[in-house]
């Protein structure tokens, strides 16, 4: 019986061991940055993706809030970034935050909606090394002619709440 529970420990401690060994060093976090062409805050079938849009990354401790992690990225000509975040940050909060917008027709940003929480660490049940933040946006100055009918088309009237 003592053997049986000594083999037993044995196991459990190699597999805890091969845990704490395969937890991904580095994280992926990708997302999109779009232009709101109808100034509703949430996408539509004629918001634009925006090339080369600044957006920054910043981890920074739960307990003290010092900023332990920090980088700047940029958009492809398709809306995305990704952005190699490196080390487990179980103690940080991490947010994406747009910070510029090439278009100087879409430019405003709303406070509050400016940023995205991500999660940069291996201790939460997820395999991937990626990480998606929720998509972020500029707002156009004026809307789109179109908007009204793209609007009606998903019954969302202006005012509405969702």
């Amino acid at each position: 019986m003592a053997r049986a529970v000594a083999l037993i420990s044995a196991f459990c401690i190699l597999a805890l061991a091969g845990i704490a060994h395969c937890a991904p060093e580095k994280f992926n976090v990708v997302g999109k940055v779009y232009c709101d062409t109808c100034r509703v805050q949430f996408e539509t079938r004629i918001s634009q993706s925006i090339k080369d849009a600044a957006v920054r990354l910043e981890c920074r401790n739960l307990d003290n809030k010092t900023l332990t992690y920090s980088m700047e990225g940029a958009t492809g000509a398709d809306g995305n970034y990704n952005l190699t975040v490196d080390g487990d940050h179980e103690r940080d909060m991490c947010v994406v935050t747009v910070v510029k917008s090439p278009r100087e027709d879409c430019k405003e940003t709303v406070k509050g909606l400016e940023k995205a929480i991500v999660v940069c660490t291996a201790n939460v049940g997820m395999k991937s090394d990626i990480r998606h933040a929720n998509p972020l946006f500029f707002m156009k100055d004026l809307a789109d002619e179109r908007c009204s009918k793209v609007l009606e088309e998903i019954d969302f009237l202006p005012g509405q709440t969702m």
